[in-house]
């Protein structure tokens, strides 16, 4: 599809027509000799006499080039451009932060799959969180792993298969015994700054108490708040343990509420698989749309073409006279 960017050049077309008929011919006076016997000598060497003016006649083929070229010239002027089809452009809307505790408790296999059996907590919930992954086509995704320190797994993406190959491979132990949720949290607020959107999602699974963070966790989570970071937080362990061992639900609790999220408690695989379902239902997917149709410019096609035109004329004006000339 063609288009024009300029299309009132096109007004420009009549222009040497308006010249031609508004704008008197030029011109010119020159010095003469008069002869009182002027027509006695026309008479002797058999000329007659006509008007002193001379005007110079074009060619049709000088004609026709003027027509072509002008016509050129104004239609490059007009900026002809080749418009494409629209090509559609999916950018992510938010990103979702996956923090994931992989302290020692987490090798625990008291965790009730679907099957209903005990399994170890962090096999479960790479298979939900995996599943979880999968489905957020449109977002960008990061992970960050944590025990006795915290570690970006995965920065932001959108390539989705990654992240979650990058879960399968974590282990339990990798990142220490202990549970350092305020760093984990301070570490996603610092992964967060390199981003621009606006939307900001962090989901926080944990199955113990913190231990030895830098920043207490709510304390991050207050500054969470402030950029704009809504943190949901997920329990999985035994709130009836002990020591480490531990469930906090009242530090997720508060975390939650000081970032405007969410707490969520999953005694088994079902139950986690359903809560992961509900952030899925209330954090749809978001995706920015842009249309761009590519522009290919033709200008200086006309141009090249005009030139040429001017060209052949030109030489073929240059061959007639040299035809023309006596030898």
């Amino acid at each position: 599809m063609i288009e024009f960017g300029h299309p009132l050049a096109f007004l420009l077309l009549p222009l040497p027509l308006l010249i031609y008929f508004a704008v008197p011919p030029f011109q010119q006076r020159v010095s003469a000799l008069r002869f009182p016997f002027f027509r006695r000598l026309a008479d002797v060497v058999g000329q007659g006499p006509k008007e002193g003016s001379v005007v110079f006649r074009r060619t049709l083929l000088q004609n026709i080039a003027a027509v072509l070229v002008w016509v050129l010239v104004v239609a490059a002027l007009a900026q002809p451009e080749h418009v494409g089809e629209p090509i559609v452009q999916e950018k992510a809307a938010r990103d979702v932060m996956l923090a994931i505790d992989i302290s020692g408790s987490m090798d625990q296999r008291d965790f009730p799959s679907t099957e209903g059996e005990r399994v170890q907590r962090l096999d479960a919930v790479k298979r939900v969180v995996g599943e979880f992954i999968t489905e957020r086509d449109g977002d960008r995704v990061a992970l960050i792993v944590f025990g006795a320190r915290a570690f970006v797994q995965a920065p932001f993406t959108e390539d989705l298969n990654s992240v979650r190959a990058l879960l399968d491979q974590t282990e339990v132990g990798m990142a220490g015994p202990h549970t350092v949720l305020g760093d984990a949290i301070g570490l996603a607020i610092k992964t967060f700054q390199a981003s621009d959107i606006e939307d900001r999602l962090l989901i926080v699974l944990s199955d113990g108490a913190d231990t030895g963070s830098r920043m207490t966790p709510v304390n991050a989570a207050a500054i969470a708040a402030r950029d704009d970071i809504e943190i949901i937080t997920i329990g999985v362990g035994d709130p009836d343990g002990t020591g480490d061992q531990r469930l906090d639900e009242r530090t997720l609790t508060e975390i939650a509420r000081a970032s405007g999220g969410s707490y969520f408690f999953a005694g088994d695989e079902a139950a986690l698989g359903d809560i992961y379902a509900r952030i899925d239902a209330q954090k749809p997917r978001e995706v920015k749309t842009t249309t761009y149709r590519p522009r290919e410019q033709l200008g200086y096609i006309l141009l090249a073409l005009a030139a040429l035109i001017g060209l052949l004329a030109l030489t073929v004006l240059h061959v007639s006279s040299l035809r023309r000339t006596p030898a």
